[in-house]
């Protein structure tokens, strides 16, 4: 069982929320944090890579010079890929690198992946997070009542919060995102995680739909 302290927007203590890692992940397998972490990040892959074959670039095909009789070697176009300007000979094309692992798969990973946040002591706790208006600078002002300025976090909300975003957002190293939507990449990336106590609460009863969506990052 962890003991969490709950902060409110000024960094005072104003209680304790107990949380049992186990039970949200019983144990924590390295290996499959690992495959599905490599998933995602292969799903942000654009794959727009691209060389051009001999047959591609630009320039005549007609033969440089007489093969006999210049005391060079044989040459044929100037588009061969031993020649400056000429086409690459084993050419990289636009692929697709995505895939995806069983959803159970990737819901068990999101899972362990917010258990050891929690059991690493990488989690606070602010007893809610609200805004009149977009507001950046408020924002900047919680983060660094709450010792959180300077490091990546990942702000999660019980539900989603557009002014919360939008405060956000103009932050370096810091991103947003409701509980339903949490994936092994987003939590595990940066180094911290600023949870409200309602999105916690989710997360402890395990109402929360993790994200099993593959092209999510």
């Amino acid at each position: 069982m962890t003991t969490l302290t709950i902060y409110d927007a000024q960094g005072a203590d104003v209680g304790k929320f107990d949380i049992d890692p186990e039970a949200i992940a019983p144990k924590i397998s390295k290996q499959l944090l690992h495959d599905v972490v490599v998933m995602y990040q292969a799903n942000l892959r654009q794959g727009s890579h691209n060389t051009r074959t001999r047959g591609e670039v630009s320039g005549s095909t007609k033969k440089m010079y007489r093969q006999k009789g210049t005391g060079n070697a044989r040459a044929g176009s100037k588009r061969t890929n031993v020649r400056r300007g000429g086409g690459v000979a084993r050419t990289v094309k636009p692929r697709d690198y995505s895939y995806r692992l069983p959803k159970k798969a990737i819901r068990l990973a999101t899972r362990m992946a917010i258990a050891s946040k929690i059991a690493d002591g990488q989690v606070v706790v602010i007893d809610k997070l609200e805004f009149n208006a977009p507001q950046t600078k408020q924002m900047a002002t919680v983060l660094k009542a709450l010792g959180l300025d300077g490091a990546t976090t990942l702000v999660t909300t019980a539900s989603l919060d557009g002014l919360v975003y939008k405060s956000a957002r103009n932050i370096q190293g810091v991103s947003v995102s409701p509980v339903r939507e949490l994936n092994a990449l987003s939590v595990l990336k940066p180094r911290r995680m600023l949870v409200t106590l309602e999105a916690l609460e989710k997360i402890k009863d395990g109402t929360f739909a993790t994200s099993a969506a593959g092209s999510e990052g």
